[in-house]
């Protein structure tokens, strides 16, 4: 089972509990139901649909539990979270943040403040990956400087 794809699809069911706010045992639930055989790079995230990027994933990739686990994770720790991350951010506030760097964010600061499985760096180099792939060049930037900020910072 790959970490990355189970990362990035984290963070597309993240997408979706907060752009349809909606509760994690339903995200999961739905996604074990409907997630159909294709494979986690034919679907692309646009913001507009996260339903049908969540469809795009071979369940066969990923690990299930670690996802669970990551997203649980985040949705109990998310106001530490979001704190964490505002700390961070010059001239910006939260709600302002494009809501896929946001999901980015969330799992790369939880990974770094909670997670002790998963190296530092690694964190930091996923959630960089994951915004050049669903975001731009920028995000990837800021998201590397945040991370890296938050990482200075903190006691793991």
């Amino acid at each position: 089972m790959n970490r990355k794809k189970s990362r990035e699809t984290a963070m597309k069911l993240l997408f979706q509990m907060t752009s349809n706010k909606e509760e994690l045992k339903d995200v999961i639930t739905d996604f074990k139901e409907n997630h159909d055989k294709s494979n986690i790079d034919s679907g692309s995230l646009t913001g507009e649909n996260p339903e049908q990027d969540v469809e795009n994933i071979n369940i066969d990739e990923i690990d299930l539990v670690y996802i669970t686990k990551l997203l649980k994770g985040i949705e109990e720790n998310i106001d530490e979270l979001d704190s964490e991350i505002s700390k961070y951010l010059k001239n910006w506030k939260l709600n302002r943040l494009n809501k896929v760097d946001l999901c980015i964010l969330r799992i790369g600061a939880y990974e770094l403040l909670f997670s002790t499985d998963v190296p530092s760096a690694v964190c930091i180099n996923e959630a960089v990956e994951m915004g050049k792939k669903y975001s731009d060049e920028k995000s990837a930037s800021f998201i590397n400087g945040l991370l890296d900020n938050l990482l200075k910072n903190s006691v793991k």
